[in-house]
């Protein structure tokens, strides 16, 4: 497959599901249907309302939303987002069309999509989410401001102008010609959009679910119809005269510039927007057979939408948060409603002309004013003003406004530097005596910078006195380490004493701690936690530390480095409780660390560990119901949502099971062992190749015990009265999982492989997705910021099946 070519998409089946038999048929979900026409009776004003917005043909809308759910829905990464002409992309294209005009901003778009399809090639997606969130709200609040201003003109009966300096200029004379009829359309369109959502009752309930959009302007559409107002009115032409696209005719530096502006916009935004459903997703009850977004992938299927539009004289296609949260919301499963919502737009487009051109401009215009109002969100301002980024919010807003879009986020991203690099150089250090100690108080960043400011309050501590340094920064450079290691040598060989302190003690720094101190960072990749504290290297040379001391160190160390890192958290399950969603069942081995394996943290997992992983069948006397206490606490106290069985490379339990002897004394390991012993049975029995591991054969009679076993206690959960009943109400789902410890590699059973087939695990679902096998899974907590792409899957063959080879795209251990 090239590189740049999008992966071919297919329908995952669950992993305990049957396999698909004979020729796949294309079957649209109920759910999917459903959401497909909610997305397009938003859809349908909008497109009109942002064409109308931006000056072009209104046509150029209705094409931009069939070729944004048809291409983007298509070929994209992200399978629940919608995508379309964006109010986000009004302003760009409005100074386009009035700068080169519409055929050549057409062409303009072509380009900004063969730029799209450049950079998913060049695998850069991630890099939009390092834009400052700071920047990218005020982006749209600039462009909201924008929208705004221009639409109150078409509302009050006039005519906009293309700068909002202008428009702004403008506007007292346009309050002296108000048009009484465009005014009374326009504030019975705001009245239904506002009021439609909050209707109450049980009636509400009902009539929600008609999109708001949709009400607001079929109600001025019919008040003004009946009522007989002579109100300019949407116009279709005919699309035999519908213009297409040009070629770029203008400076060269100015084109370059649009084509710039246009790719940065349609990009970001609906990266973004790709995120943002992502997580809209993933708090949704019963979605998780559906893929996280791949965002080279979605920059791909953008690019071809805009290439696409721009061809058919159609606006730039962006991801539209308005269309995606309802198609979530509205519970689509899969990219089916996407593309179905552009297939009506089609049909809309076609036959019901004579419909849309009864709408008056006015209605349409008070539906985009209030779009425009919407992005200047009141949540944002207060996460940036928490945040203390509000300069950077206002900046990029304003630049936006009175600059132009690529001028305004230009300016933003300079301000969020220029306010990165004061942080980094405003470092405050003060010096108190109190009860004859010295305290140095170091707030801010430690470099170089602040040397000779720290270097003369720690000579204000006097020779042979007992001094605290508090440091509450985050980050010390080399310069500064070696100023006050320095000043600490000095000051400890004269008589006095240093005492490094502080909420933040675990400050980075460009230099090694001394041996004796512990040099990990907290939920790091670790090699031999024994030599972190000894100061040694691995190896059988290294000095041996008494346990209790090597405890107590680490548990000092836990306290100084990550304590204050997950004291909220902690708090905040303290206050509320656990709320687990999955129950993890694995062995006891030493060399299993479940929150490294899968990348989770406090209040993740609910962990059971025994000897083997064994889950013990019910209704037997085997006089331990630990096993099954949990289970049942966790299935129907917890609500877990999936129970997994993880088998481990080189199990001591199942070694002890294959070398047992019939006549072995009856010790407590032996008689737990025994739930082991159907495992032995079904290996036994099972003649053909039995239980495999991407794609080879067990290396040896003790690892294909270990994945037989996970195979059995599965079917041993599956007997567990809580765990049926979960089963047959669809609200819990079991995975069984091998992990090799040699090779660091986890693996997830295919339960719909005949015999029972391990693929290694993808952290992007859509790599299984398009590989034919599995929904992979990933586990733990997620950072917004720390999102990453799993590799592209490779396809093998076992037994004639289809199976995913995907290594593993990073570590599995998660640094915070």
């Amino acid at each position: 497959m090239p590189a740049c070519a999008p992966p071919r998409t297919q329908h995952p089946h669950p992993p305990h599901g049957p396999p698909a038999a004979g020729r796949r048929r294309f079957r649209v979900e109920g759910a999917d249907l459903s959401a497909s026409v909610a997305v397009f009776l938003i859809a349908l004003p909008l497109s009109l309302g942002i064409a109308l917005a931006t000056g072009a043909p209104l046509q150029a809308g209705l094409v931009a939303a069939a070729v944004g759910g048809l291409v983007a829905g298509r070929l994209g990464g992200c399978p629940l987002q919608v995508s379309g002409p964006a109010a986000g992309l009004t302003v760009v294209t409005a100074d386009l069309i009035h700068r080169y005009g519409w055929r050549t901003t057409c062409g303009i778009t072509v380009l900004a999509g063969l730029a799209q399809l450049g950079l998913g090639c060049l695998r850069v997606a991630r890099g939009a989410l390092a834009v400052s969130p700071a920047v990218v709200h005020g982006m749209l609040a600039g462009i909201g401001v924008t929208i705004a201003v221009a639409q109150l003109h078409i509302v009050l009966g006039g005519s906009p102008d293309s700068s909002v300096l202008a428009n702004l200029e403008a506007l007292p004379a346009q309050l002296a010609r108000v048009d009484p009829a465009a005014v009374s359309m326009s504030a019975l369109t705001l009245t239904l959009l506002l009021a439609w959502p909050r209707i109450p009752g049980r009636a509400g309930r009902l009539l929600r679910r008609i999109p708001a959009a949709l009400v607001a302007v079929a109600g001025a559409t019919a008040t003004a119809a009946l009522s007989g107002l002579a109100l300019p009115r949407v116009g279709l032409p005919s699309w035999s005269s519908h213009a297409l696209a040009g070629l770029p005719e203008g400076p060269v530096l100015g084109v370059a510039a649009a084509v710039l502006t246009t790719t940065l916009v349609c990009s970001v935004q609906s990266l973004l927007g790709a995120v943002a459903v992502d997580k809209l997703v993933a708090a949704r009850p019963g979605s998780a057979h559906v893929g996280r977004s791949n965002l080279d992938r979605e920059l791909l299927g953008q690019g071809a939408a805009n290439i696409v539009s721009g061809t058919l004289g159609g606006l730039p296609v962006a991801g539209v948060a308005v269309r995606s949260t309802a198609n979530v919301n509205s519970g689509a499963v899969s990219r089916n409603s996407t593309m179905l919502h552009g297939v009506f737009v089609v049909i809309a487009a076609l036959l019901m002309v004579p419909l849309l051109e009864r709408i008056p401009l006015a209605s349409l215009a008070a539906l985009v004013m209030a779009v425009g109002i919407q992005m200047v969100s009141l949540h944002h301002i207060r996460t940036v003003t928490r945040h203390r980024e509000v300069l950077v919010y206002a900046a990029t807003t304003l630049g936006v406004v009175f600059l132009g879009v690529l001028a305004g986020v230009a300016l933003g991203v300079a301000v969020a530097v220029a306010l990165a690099l004061h942080r980094l150089t405003r470092t405050r250090i003060t010096h108190d005596q109190k009860e004859g100690v010295h305290r140095v108080h170091v707030r801010g960043q430690l470099t170089f910078l602040a040397v000779p400011r720290l270097s003369r309050a720690l000579h204000l501590v006097p020779q042979g006195a007992h001094a605290v340094v508090e440091l509450d920064g985050s980050f010390m450079d080399h310069a500064a380490y070696e100023s006050l290691q320095d000043w600490q040598n000095s000051h400890t060989a004269r008589g006095g004493s240093a005492e490094l302190t502080g909420r933040r003690a675990a400050v980075r720094t460009a230099e090694p701690a001394p041996a004796a101190v512990c040099r990990c960072r907290p939920w790091t990749p670790w090699r031999n936690h024994r030599t972190c504290f000894t100061g040694a290297s691995p190896g059988p040379a290294a000095p041996a530390v008494p346990a209790a001391q090597e405890l107590a160190r680490g548990i000092s160390s836990f306290q100084r480095n990550t304590a204050p890192l997950v004291r909220e958290e902690l708090a905040r399950l303290a206050r509320e409780g656990q709320r687990p969603s999955q129950l993890f069942l694995t062995c006891a081995d030493s060399r299993l660390v479940t929150s490294m394996i899968t990348a989770s943290g406090p209040g993740d997992l609910f962990v059971v560990r025994n000897v083997g992983n064994l889950v013990p069948p019910p209704g037997e006397e085997h006089g331990d119901d630990s096993v099954a206490a949990a289970i049942e606490y966790a299935v129907e106290v917890l609500k877990v949502r999936s129970i997994t069985v993880c088998g481990h490379s080189g199990c001591g339990a199942m070694q002890a099971l294959l070398a047992a002897g019939p006549g072995d004394a009856a010790t407590p390991l032996k008689r737990w062992l025994r739930h082991g012993l159907p495992s032995l049975t079904r290996m036994a029995e099972d003649h053909r190749a039995g239980t495999r591991l991407a794609g080879r054969a067990a290396a040896d009679a003790v690892e294909r015990l270990c994945l037989t076993n996970v195979v059995q206690q599965l079917d041993h959960l599956r007997a567990h009265g809580p765990v049926a009943r979960a089963l047959a109400a669809g609200a819990l789902e079991l995975h069984g999982m091998y992990f090799h410890v040699g090779e660091a590699q986890a693996y997830l059973l295919d339960r719909a492989a005949e015999g029972g087939v391990f693929g290694e695990v993808t952290e992007n679902a859509d790599d299984a997705e398009t590989a034919g096998g599995p929904p992979a899974r990933r586990w733990g907590m997620e950072d917004e910021h720390e999102e990453e792409e799993g590799k592209e899957g490779q396809e093998g063959k076992v037994e004639g099946r289809d199976v995913t080879a995907v290594k593993e795209a990073r570590s599995p251990v998660r640094a915070t």
